[in-house]
């Protein structure tokens, strides 16, 4: 099955840090954008960062600049999501996407899409 697998969700307190990993399975990511989004229940699905096919190049949601950085090892397939200062309004399911084409932060034209990783933060 192609997809992305995403890790390292969890339960963390306001203020906190994770870091979110999507690694491919059954293809190779290093030739596609790539892009974090999450999901609230009730909402539409939210971009919150892209990454070029090289790492060049970057894109952040405004709500998350300067405590998000996505990152990338193609070498290893997989993608990263360093969370910082994390508030409880991030708290979501978060998935990873590959598109082909664009690393723009809506979600269509996105594919490969994983199960996602729960993220709770809470005192």
């Amino acid at each position: 099955q192609l997809q992305f697998v995403e890790s390292g969700g969890g339960l963390v307190q306001p203020g906190g840090s994770l870091k979110l990993s999507c690694a491919s399975s059954g293809f190779t990511a290093k030739y596609y954008y790539v892009g974090w989004f999450r999901d609230v229940p009730g909402k539409e699905r939210e971009g919150v960062a892209s990454i070029s096919d090289s790492g060049r190049s970057t894109n952040y949601a405004d709500s998350v600049k300067g405590r998000f950085t996505i990152s990338r090892d193609n070498e290893k397939n997989t993608v990263y999501l360093q969370m910082n200062s994390l508030k409880p309004e991030d708290a979501a399911t978060y998935y990873c996407g590959a598109n082909r084409w664009s690393s723009r932060l809506s979600p269509e034209g996105y594919e490969y899409w994983g199960p996602g990783t729960q993220v709770n933060v809470s005192s």
